[in-house]
């Protein structure tokens, strides 16, 4: 906090010296006038006194007949001029005495007049000269006028006014010493109660303030303490409650976001920085972890206030993920968001879906080809030996490729679901192709096998048969080929394979090759569901390999498999 220019010690040490300097001021105004007046009083006294010696003096002179001598003595010995008039105002001694002119006393005649009427006069020039007329009452009578310089009591009065100004002065500085000493123990008091109050200000409860002094600025402490103490219990209080929810986030398989009006995280728990693949530390900005969802945008709409609760799906890559908004409400200012990894669900979901789409697209030809046996055997094909055991033959083989297609469908459900990695284990290339080869020269397609006796994929042997069986049945059902070529071989790396079925059918167009492996996709007249190579590519997948489709070299489909090699005892 910035301090003012002028600090309340100063201020309030100078307000102190101020009074004091009036104080001072106007005490030496009145003891001034005082010993003015008492000055005053007493030289008038004086001259009253002077004066009433001189007139019995000047009586006695008047009666001897030596008046003009005796006047000029008194004025010597009494050091002020002394002028007589007689009973009619005449003046009937010397006009100079003392070296003043009568002319030059102001109020020499009035004076005379007033003593000859038998009161006394009594008259002052500021201080400086005092004239007195007093009544002669031995015969002949008369009056007299005297007048007295005193220069003395002027010098007296400035020497009093020297000292009462000394005694300001120095009461001047007393004061302002004292004010000082006042206001810095005042202001020394006050800044300890602010720097405590900044303390608290600043989040630090531990710093005590006791006051020394219980007046009003101790009790101010008191409270400023009590105040503290309140503070500091009621944070540790919600600190604890802020801890026991961090604890319970952490603990939370969902993550949670808060934001504040600017988009930046308040809190966020560690599974929002899994879920969301980077640091969440407060006061950063909400980030953009994806591209086709503007995350951001949907927590701004959040922080408007009053807003209802906002849900949203988002996928990104192969997971998925609920995302709910809470808006900001009332006082509240901050927005929560609430991410769940929903991906093993809808994979559980999708691949149920999936499972029975498949079951029933895969196990349609097998029982297709049971139930056409079953109705030529019924229809008097068991009585020849020979038809008899063929159909039978069939109905084993297409009954034993059921039981596989099970176990296929349902490896490759739990694959997807992720519940269960597919047991992997070397599978034989050659005998693998010339079952399928078989199964298409029975739908009058020639078929040439070419792969070495001893090659071998790391694979699960039903899921590498469902790929096999599916190209070629897709490669018969689609392309219309005359001849299909099967083959296998060790890829030049040493560790991978590469299963090829290639056709001499028409070919696919490249638009419709990008979209082969989407599900219940088919071409222009084509016929069935569209799910052949979406199975294909999902066991693929399950296998760990890939799988592409291209032109053939010379017209027709290339469908090419990719697998781990296997080593197997080739039989001598």
């Amino acid at each position: 906090m910035p301090r003012s220019l002028l600090s309340m010690r100063w201020w309030l040490g100078l307000a102190f010296a101020g009074i004091a300097v009036l104080t001072a001021l106007a005490v030496a105004q009145v003891f001034s006038h005082r010993a003015e007046a008492a000055l005053r009083d007493r030289g008038e006294e004086l001259a009253i006194g002077q004066s009433v010696s001189a007139a019995s003096a000047v009586a006695r002179a008047e009666r001897q007949g030596v008046l003009a001598d005796a006047v000029a003595l008194i004025a010597e010995r009494r050091r002020f001029s002394v002028f007589v008039f007689s009973t009619d105002g005449t003046l009937i001694s010397d006009p100079s005495s003392s070296g003043t002119q009568l002319s030059q006393v102001p109020g020499a005649r009035r004076a005379a007049a007033r003593a000859l009427e038998g009161r006394r006069y009594v008259a002052d020039s500021h201080g400086k000269a005092f004239i007195v007329g007093l009544r002669v009452e031995s015969p002949p009578g008369g009056a007299i006028v005297t007048f007295t310089r005193r220069p003395e009591l002027r010098a007296e009065l400035g020497a009093v006014r020297d000292q009462i100004l000394y005694a300001a002065l120095i009461a001047v500085a007393i004061a302002a010493i004292v004010g000082l000493l006042v206001a810095g123990l005042i202001t020394m008091r006050l800044r300890r109660i602010a720097d405590a109050a900044a303390a608290i200000e600043g989040g630090e409860f531990d710093r005590p303030l006791r006051p020394r002094f219980h007046d009003e600025l101790g009790a101010l402490a008191e409270t400023i303490d009590q105040m503290r103490e309140r503070l500091r219990r009621s944070f540790a209080t919600l600190a604890d409650e802020r801890d026991r929810l961090l604890r319970l986030l952490e603990r939370l398989q969902e993550g949670v976001i808060s934001v504040d009006r600017e988009l930046g995280v308040v809190v966020a728990n560690r599974a929002a920085e899994r879920l969301l693949g980077t640091r969440l530390e407060p006061g950063t900005a909400l980030p953009e972890p994806w591209p086709d969802f503007p995350l951001r945008a949907f927590a701004g709409e959040l922080l408007g206030g009053g807003g209802r609760v906002a849900e949203a799906r988002v996928a990104a890559d192969d997971r998925t993920f609920a995302l709910t908004g809470i808006p900001s409400r009332g006082a509240v200012s901050e927005a929560v968001l609430v991410i769940s990894d929903v991906s093993e669900r809808e994979r559980r979901e999708r691949a149920e879906r999936e499972f029975v789409t498949n079951a029933a697209h895969e196990l349609g030809t097998p029982l297709t080809a049971i139930a056409a046996a079953l109705e030529v055997l019924e229809q008097g094909a068991a009585e020849v030996p020979e038809e008899r055991a063929r159909f039978i033959e069939l109905i084993g083989r297409q009954t034993t490729r059921l039981a596989r297609l099970r176990r296929a469908l349902l490896a490759l459900a739990r694959a997807q679901t992720r519940q269960e990695t597919p047991r992997l284990e070397p599978v034989v290339l050659r005998s693998l192709l010339e079952d399928a080869a078989e199964e298409a020269e029975r739908a009058g397609v020639a078929v040439e096998v070419d792969a070495p006796p001893g090659l071998a994929a790391l694979a699960h042997e039903e899921l590498i048969e469902q790929v096999v069986f599916n190209l070629v049945g897709n490669a018969i059902k689609h392309a219309a080929p005359t001849r299909i070529r099967l083959s296998a071989r060790l890829l030049r790396d040493g560790s991978s394979v590469a299963v090829e079925v290639a056709d001499d059918g028409r070919g696919i167009a490249l638009p419709l090759r990008e979209r082969l492996f989407d599900r219940f996709y088919r071409g222009e007249g084509d016929e069935g569901f569209g799910l052949g190579l979406a199975i294909v590519r999902e066991a693929v997948r399950a296998l760990g390999g890939t799988i592409e489709i291209e032109p053939g070299p010379d017209g027709g489909t290339t469908a090419r498999v990719t697998l781990a090699s296997a080593k197997v005892a080739v039989p001598e």
